[in-house]
């Protein structure tokens, strides 16, 4: 009972907590903007999983970094335009300290003052799976969901200047745990999507691409940008970010060493967001499989191991809706019968259960990405959001007070970057594109009517007709056809 919960005076040493569970969970379940919560893992022994920790406890193991250059482009450094090294976490501590010993190592051909490296999406199931002890360092619990540990979590560990290009999850919304140094978030509402240019190339799972690099957009081939509002915090450790459902957000690690740790929190809308996104991995391995393969052409997310053959794709589509009418069938039936914590906490075990049944899938074929859990939780309406030193609001970039000075504590001062840029709108190219991509628009009146444009200008692509094909609007409306015509 939270009222009782909340009246219980805290066992001597035990760490006071501004939100009980319930309440967290309340503003996890209900807030609709990103948010940082503070002061509530501050007894979590995860806040010791700094790089030195990790790399003892991981004992020469190695894990596959994702390496970028740290020169900024017009164009998006997605994970194909990437190198790869599997390495130790030694060997990235050493590299990132330009030790000698990385003359001959993993990290040799990537010099430190140029390329960023990062291990991103690592599962701690899987990395840790010798040690599940582990697993007990990181209480979800707190924010009101018993049981999520590590086991439901993922570990992000990168370099100065290592990122994320913008995109936004399809299933769920996200927490994110700061542990080792600072990261900068750049968030944009769901709303603001046509000025972000969705793509679904290149092609991964419950990840939709943005074609702006908004670190340095590049505004001559996608205005529309300049209408996009953009949300920042600078998050810092023992910090807590929440990215509500559908935030499109990019991600850069502003200290020589940082350390993330999220899980995502399974939400009823991700039902039909299956549906969605079997659609969607239809169409584009469909058409882009039909397509001459072409060298320059890497359409495929390295998160997905290879393009799964129709016939697997339909069995995926199938059971992605069975699911969907499956647990709108249980929800009816919990609906039925009297609200209590208990049993809550039942359906959601035995929605858990009878998902995975559903939703085994062929081999090659996830469906689900970036899951661990397949249980969902009903938002409830916030009656007051409780604002304050423990829960800062991300305000949008132009609106920044100095509150925004809570949200990074400690150690925000001495960020030389903190009060640069402004609204989105008003950033100019630096530099021109020495050749027009396909995805730049041009105005008409733009164009020399008495000449004949060239093949770069006029010419439609495979990868311009999945955009319209699967743009979000365009598949949210296929499905909704699709689960019509199955119910009928």
């Amino acid at each position: 009972m939270a009222g009782a919960e909340s009246r219980r005076p805290p066992a001597p040493g035990e760490d006071v907590k501004p939100f009980t569970p319930g309440k967290a969970k309340e503003i996890v379940m209900s807030l609709q903007q990103p948010a940082v919560f503070c002061n509530m893992v501050g007894d979590w022994p995860a806040l010791h999983w700094n790089a030195k920790y990790l790399s003892a406890v991981l004992d020469g193991k190695t894990i596959q970094f994702r390496l970028g250059l740290k020169t900024v482009d017009l164009v998006p450094q997605f994970e194909t335009r990437c190198s790869y090294v599997m390495a130790t976490l030694e060997e990235f501590l050493a590299w990132s300290c330009g030790q000698p010993s990385c003359l001959s190592g993993p990290f040799s051909c990537y010099e430190y003052s140029k390329y960023w490296a990062y291990a991103d999406y690592k599962y701690i199931a899987r990395i840790f799976e010798d040690k599940p002890e582990i697993f007990q360092d990181i209480r979800w619990s707190d924010f009101g969901f018993p049981g999520r540990s590590g086991k439901e979590s993922t570990l992000w560990i990168g370099s100065e200047g290592a990122n994320t290009p913008c995109h936004l999850d399809s299933y769920g919304c996200n927490l994110v745990l700061q542990v080792q140094g600072r990261k900068r978030w750049h968030l944009f509402p769901p709303g603001d999507t046509s000025f972000l240019y969705p793509t679904r190339i290149p092609y991964e799972e419950s990840s939709i691409f943005s074609k702006v690099n908004v670190a340095n957009p590049d505004l001559k081939c996608f205005p529309k940008f300049r209408n996009a509002t953009a949300h920042v915090v600078t998050l810092s450790p023992g910090q807590v970010l929440l990215v509500p459902r559908h935030w499109w957000h990019y991600v850069e690690s502003i200290d020589p060493i940082t350390i993330s740790i999220n899980s995502w929190i399974e939400l009823d809308a991700d039902h039909k967001a299956r549906v969605e996104e079997a659609i969607t991995r239809m169409l584009v391995c469909a058409v882009k499989s039909a397509e001459n393969p072409s060298d320059g052409d890497l359409w495929l997310n390295p998160t997905e191991v290879e393009a799964t053959s129709h016939e697997i794709n339909l069995q995926y589509l199938n059971k992605a809706v069975s699911a969907y009418f499956n647990c709108q069938k249980a929800s009816v039936s919990e609906q039925a019968r009297p609200s209590s914590t208990g049993a809550e906490q039942r359906t959601s075990a035995s929605c858990k259960r009878k998902k995975r049944k559903v939703g085994c899938e062929p081999e090659g074929c996830r469906l689900l990405t970036r899951e661990f859990g397949f249980s969902t939780f009903k938002a409830e309406k916030l009656q007051k959001i409780p604002f304050g030193p423990h829960l800062i609001e991300v305000l949008p970039q132009s609106q920044e007070t100095s509150s925004m000075g809570a949200v990074a504590v400690g150690s925000d001062s001495r960020d030389p970057h903190e009060n640069e840029g402004g609204h989105f709108g008003k950033l100019h190219c630096t530099r021109k594109q020495s050749v027009m991509s396909n995805d730049c628009e041009m105005p008409a009146h733009q164009m020399d009517s008495d000449s004949s444009p060239n093949a770069s200008q006029t010419a439609l692509s495979t990868n311009d007709l999945l955009d319209c094909l699967v743009n979000p609007h365009v598949i949210s409306l296929v499905a909704q056809l699709l689960l019509e015509r199955t119910r009928v």
